[in-house]
């Protein structure tokens, strides 16, 4: 078995009370990501998993372990006592049990915790986890991997020629998205970029001013009527929407009151607003982390009209709701990590 605890006393502790029972192999790991490699080269039959760790916690563990190699689970940790939610949580995203660790000092009340471990361990071990258990995730996370890694050898995304635009979606998480997909775009990049993101009014200036101030491309927000130019990127007023439409001598960007659309800004509109100005083959579509399902009609016609379309891959998505939808929906020709997206946009754009 192996015990997962960013504790060294706890280990300890767990170590000795399992460590005692002649029929258990155990070994330790002190947080999730060294946990996630053992489960490979351990393959162990149970684990036990604290849920408050540095760097990636027990719930984030969790839902690793059920998507790579579904384990029987056992949840320790004295939020398991009083956060019932958290708990809750967890059983639904696999864990067989929980034992709540005992308040105060821990090594004082081994007596009463050490039976309770074991026995929960052992029924655990016992355990056939279904076939089932997630099995749609579990599906969707690998051919997204396969998605990723075949898609430099699809001739449907051959680079594109002439002039476009990137249109980006984002809600719950999405600033720190945003950062890392503008950062990796450099200052020549060919084709301007406009963003949806899902936020106050109040919220929209302070971050395209932030997001200037790290990116090489220029950052505004669009609070009235702009030409879309080279070189800039483009993030939609919140509370309303971000449009494109066409003017004499180019297009523009242009705020839009909010309409029917549940979220604002909306990605669906901005991407239909897009469409109606731009054959769907000069247009690439990323939908990155955020609940709901905004934007991913909108880029699954886009998809099937000849554009390109790129989901954020769940693996680092905050909340892989809106891409997690697009991908449902077969709308997205390429399932990447965050970090590879920049790139791939870099390869599908023209040079200058």
């Amino acid at each position: 078995m192996l015990v997962v605890d960013d504790s060294a006393l706890v280990r300890k502790l767990l170590g000795q009370v399992l460590g005692a029972e002649p029929d258990l192999q155990v070994e330790f790991a002190r947080n999730g990501l060294e946990a996630l490699e053992k489960l490979t080269t351990f393959k162990p039959d149970v684990l036990t998993l604290d849920i408050h760790m540095p760097e990636l916690d027990g719930l984030q563990t969790l839902d690793r372990i059920m998507l790579e190699r579904p384990s029987p689970v056992v949840m320790v940790s004295s939020l398991t006592e009083e956060g019932a939610e958290i708990t809750l949580e967890a059983l639904r995203l696999g864990a067989v049990d929980f034992v709540a660790k005992p308040g105060g000092a821990v090594s004082l009340r081994m007596d009463e915790f050490a039976p309770q471990v074991v026995a929960k361990v052992r029924s655990a071990v016992q355990t056939r986890l279904p076939s089932s258990l997630r099995l749609k995730d579990r599906i969707r996370h690998r051919t997204g991997s396969v998605a990723a890694r075949r898609s430099a050898a699809q001739p449907s995304l051959a680079a594109a020629t002439g002039e476009g635009l990137v249109l980006v979606g984002t809600s719950t998480g999405g600033p720190p998205a945003l950062e890392k997909l503008l950062t990796g775009l450099p200052g020549d990049f060919p084709w301007p970029v406009l963003v949806a993101q899902h936020m106050p009014a109040t919220f929209t200036g302070p971050l395209a001013k932030r997001l200037n101030g790290l990116c090489a491309l220029e950052i505004v927000e669009v609070d009235r009527t702009m030409p879309i130019e080279r070189g800039h990127v483009y993030i939609g007023r919140g509370d309303g929407d971000i449009v494109v439409a066409p003017r004499s001598g180019g297009l523009v960007a242009k705020p839009a009151e909010a309409l029917e659309y549940p979220w604002h800004p909306s990605t669906d509109r901005l991407v239909r607003s897009a469409m109606a100005c731009l054959p769907a083959g000069q247009l690439i579509g990323v939908l990155m982390t955020g609940m709901g399902d905004d934007g991913a009609s909108a880029m699954t016609l886009l998809r099937d009209k000849g554009g390109r379309v790129i989901a954020e891959a769940e693996e680092t998505a905050i909340v892989w709701g809106m891409p997690g939808e697009l991908v449902k929906a077969g709308g997205a020709d390429l399932v990447l990590p965050l970090p590879d997206i920049a790139a791939r946009l870099r390869e599908l754009t023209p040079c200058r």
